[in-house]
């Protein structure tokens, strides 16, 4: 059986310690990144991406699987996807395509939200990455995802 790439969560937060709002859609933009989240006007780090499959591995390890994924401030959660790990590889989730930037290091936060965090989430870039918008458009929970792939 194939695990379809999909969207599973979107976020955003209005300011810097803002708590996330979840969300079913949202609009992306090459300016804005998230309608409504602070970070959007960033150019590197305008929109950062979760895979479900890292934040369980690093919430198994410090035993506390009651976290929600939004502990993590991520805007967008993926299922059944590899994230690029390459600087410049591009992911698109229904129809906005990402450019990464980079990874997403975990910070102390993690470890206020839930003692151990941070060490569980960096390896195999397990908090995710960054990215930027360069092509808009609607994000709608359930969208597929995928990386588009380079050749060279």
């Amino acid at each position: 059986m194939t695990v379809k790439a999909e969207l599973i969560g979107i976020a955003r937060k209005s300011k810097s310690r803002a708590p996330m709002e979840s969300l079913d859609q949202v609009t992306a933009s090459t300016d804005l990144g998230i309608d409504g989240d602070y970070r959007g006007k960033l150019r590197r780090r305008q929109v950062t991406i979760l895979a479900e499959e890292g934040w369980q591995a690093a919430i198994n390890e410090i035993n506390r699987p009651d976290l929600s994924w939004t502990t993590r401030r991520a805007n967008l959660l993926v299922r059944g996807i590899d994230l690029p790990r390459e600087k410049g590889s591009k992911l698109v989730i229904g129809t906005v395509t990402f450019e990464i930037t980079g990874e997403t290091d975990p910070c102390s936060r993690m470890d206020d939200a839930a003692s151990g965090l941070m060490d569980a989430m960096t390896p195999d870039w397990r908090g995710g990455v960054t990215c930027r918008v360069i092509e808009g458009g609607e994000l709608r929970l359930g969208d597929s995802a995928f990386v588009i792939e380079t050749t060279g």
